[in-house]
This record gives C-alpha cells, sequence and structure tokens, in this order.
C-alpha cells in the first residue's frame, strides 16, 4: 500500500462496512434461482426477473434518494436503508407465492439503492481528487467482498437450508450491520457539504447533463446491461453441464468479486503505469476476452476462474466511470453518482431481458460474442470521450 492509501479518512471504514453489508444481497438468489423456479413452478427465465426487479428498483429510486441524501444527509440515509434492506430479505424468506417473493426483492431494490450510491458520495467528500480513485477503491473493497460472501456463502446455506435459508439469514446479518454501521458514523468526524436546497439541486442537475463527461452515464448502462446481465444464467448454465449442486454456482459467481477484490489491491500500481485511459481499454478488453470464453461453456472451475478476471477487468473500467462521475458536480455530488447508479442498474435491468431473448433466439454463442465486441467499442469509446476536467460547480484554488 502508499502512503496515500494509508492516510485516507477513517470514516473509511464505517462506509466500507455499509457497503459491504448491503452487498451481501446483491447477488444472493443467483445461485439458487433453480430452485425458487422448481418451488414456484416458473422458468429460469421467468425467476431471473428477480435479478432484473431489484436493479430497476435500485435504478429507479436513484434519482429520489440522491436528492434526499443532498438535502437531508448521506450517513443518516444510509443506515435507514440498511435496516429496510434486512427486513425485505426476512419478508422474501416468509413469502409463500412468487409474487410475495418479487415484491420482497423490490423492497430490497430500495433499500441496496440508498446505500453503494450514497456511500460513494460521501467517500467523494472526505478526499480531494487526487486521492478518489484510491479511496473508492477501498468503499469498493466492501462491496466486492460483500458480493463475494453473498454469492458463494448463499450457494452453500442454499443446499443445507434452501433459498428461503439463504435470505433469512442474510436479512440478519444486514440488520446487525446497520446497527453497527450507525454506531460507527456517531463517532466519526465526517465532512460536511453545504446545505442545499430544491433550487441547487435543479442546478446541479444542469450541471451535471451539461458537462461533456455526463457520457460516462451512458458507458455504465452498457457495462450493466453486458456484463451484469449475465449473472441469472450462469447457474443454468452449468445446470447445464450437468453440475447441479447451488454451492458451486456460488463459487462461479463469487468469482467476478474476487476479480474485484484483485482490482482493489492492485489499483495503486497500475493506475500510474496504465493511465485512465489504458485503464478503461485494459479493462473492456478483459471483459471482452472472458465473454468469449463463457460463450463456449467451460467447465465449472474455468467459468470460476474466467469469472475472476472478468470482475478484475470490469472494475478496471467500472472504477474509472465512477471516478468521472463523482467529478461531474462538486455541490450535487450524491445526485450525480445516485445517476451513475441509475443508468448502471437499469443496464442490469435489461440485460438479463436482453440476454434471454438472444439465448432463446440466436443461441448463446452469438449473444456471448455479440457482447464481448460491444465491450471492446466500449473501452475504445471512453477512453476518447472522457476527459479529467474541473466540474463547472467547483470553488476555485
Amino acid at each position: 500500500m502508499t502512503a496515500a492509501t494509508t492516510r485516507l479518512p477513517p470514516a473509511l471504514n464505517i462506509i466500507t462496512l455499509a457497503t459491504f453489508a448491503a452487498s451481501l444481497s446483491a447477488r444472493a438468489l443467483d445461485p439458487v434461482l433453480p430452485h425458487v423456479a422448481e418451488d414456484f413452478s416458473v422458468s429460469i427465465a421467468t425467476a431471473a426477473g428477480f435479478a432484473a426487479v431489484f436493479a430497476f428498483t435500485f435504478a429507479v429510486i436513484q434519482p429520489v434518494l440522491g436528492a434526499a441524501a443532498d438535502l437531508f444527509g448521506k450517513a443518516r440515509l444510509m443506515v435507514v436503508c440498511l435496516v429496510l434492506l434486512g427486513i425485505a430479505n426476512i419478508l422474501g424468506a416468509l413469502a409463500t407465492s412468487f409474487w410475495l417473493l418479487f415484491a420482497s426483492r423490490i423492497l430490497a431494490g430500495i433499500g441496496s439503492g440508498g446505500v453503494f450510491p450514497v456511500a460513494l458520495s460521501l467517500t467523494s467528500d472526505l478526499v480531494g481528487p487526487e486521492k478518489r480513485q484510491l479511496a473508492i477503491g477501498r468503499t469498493l473493497m466492501g462491496s466486492m467482498t460483500g458480493n463475494l460472501l453473498g454469492a458463494s456463502v448463499s450457494g452453500l446455506i442454499g443446499d443445507f437450508l434452501g433459498w428461503r435459508g439463504v435470505l433469512a439469514v442474510l436479512g440478519i446479518l444486514v440488520i446487525v450491520a446497520s446497527v453497527a454501521v450507525a454506531a460507527g458514523f456517531r463517532g466519526a468526524a465526517l465532512t460536511r457539504p453545504p446545505k442545499t436546497n430544491l433550487s441547487a439541486l435543479r442546478h446541479g442537475y444542469r450541471t451535471i447533463f451539461s458537462n461533456p463527461n455526463a457520457f460516462c452515464y451512458a458507458a455504465v448502462f452498457i457495462e450493466g446491461c453486458c456484463v451484469l446481465g449475465l449473472f441469472p444464467f450462469i447457474a443454468s448454465f452449468l445446470f447445464e453441464l450437468g453440475e447441479t449442486r447451488l454451492s458451486v454456482a456460488g463459487i462461479v459467481i463469487a468469482g467476478f468479486a474476487v476479480g474485484g477484490l484483485i482490482y482493489t489491491l492492485t489499483i495503486s500500481r497500475f493506475l500510474p503505469r496504465l493511465g485512465v485511459n489504458g485503464m478503461m481499454i485494459a479493462g473492456a478488453t478483459l471483459v471482452a476476452s472472458q465473454l468469449t470464453v463463457a460463450a463456449f461453456g467451460p467447465g465449472a472451475t474455468a467459468q470460476a476462474l474466467s469469472l475472476l478476471l472478468m470482475g478484475w477487468g470490469f472494475y478496471m473500467i467500472h472504477g474509472c466511470l465512477q471516478v468521472f462521475a463523482s467529478e461531474l458536480s462538486v455541490e450535487a455530488r450524491a445526485t450525480a453518482l445516485s445517476l451513475h447508479s441509475f443508468f448502471f442498474f437499469m443496464g442490469q435491468t435489461l440485460g438479463p431481458i436482453a440476454y434471454g431473448f438472444g439465448i432463446q433466439h440466436a443461441g448463446k454463442v452469438p449473444t456471448l460474442l455479440t457482447a464481448a465486441a460491444i465491450m471492446v467499442a466500449l473501452g475504445i469509446a471512453c477512453a476518447r470521450l472522457l476527459k479529467q476536467t474541473r466540474p463547472a460547480d467547483a470553488r476555485p484554488g
């Protein structure tokens, strides 16, 4: 670790815990979807709708939550949303019908939606631009660890307690974490940005969308569609190969989060060597190569390694896009980062639908190869179109 990393504010540890807790639920149902589909007598494509509705709710609530964070306080909103997420998971475990479980995932999307983008905004408030990518990397470490444990442990729990046990255990863990985060924020030295109002928020939206770097929103939409849209189908791909253990599906999916952790541990070394443009091109190319590997259906071990490399490449480009989003506006930073999450999760909403349609009508190989080609083009476009500039509402000096 560099000296800059060690001097990051202690409050980042509390923020990291919050993102860890919120991320436990993000991929929790993916390894157990075949059993959910069986219990409710629906197809895998229909069950994959849980991922879509979680992502859609996460997305559409962002403009409201971003404004609420700028108006009423980011730390307070994060704690409330963690409690909501925990309750939603427990309600899902008790669901007696497909539609009740569906409704619980809507609530979970709202709860998760109020944590991660607001955490990024709070992180950006605490550090200057020169440390921001490293600080966001620390915050991402909490998210990646949560994704890793949420996916791998849910598969293991699913083998013993079923999918209901997965949601019940995660719900309890998130509520316990919310208490710890609330206690931690009481003693944390948080930067207090200037208070805002509705007029300032309207000005913030104009500032954000007048910035040419707002292209990063289109980029994260495409990312979400091409990369995260694939995840609900991974367990069914393994089922087609004869691997029906949910724990194995969880481990394979968790490989993506391991790749994200590798990114957080290596960013301080690779960023000075590759630069932002090099990171985006290299990351997109690595993702594309692993989508190509996945298209030809390797075994579980090879798929886990492929997901690891895909996660590493994904966060190489995604981390850069998060920094660009954080620098679109200073006074409406929570709004800017919530919009970033809105477009990202809208991509995740449409991604499973697009993959399902493509696999059904064109086949698995053409669909995944098309996604790979799109990712290569995206990396090149980001490197050419995104430029590091000061926000229009930044104070001089």
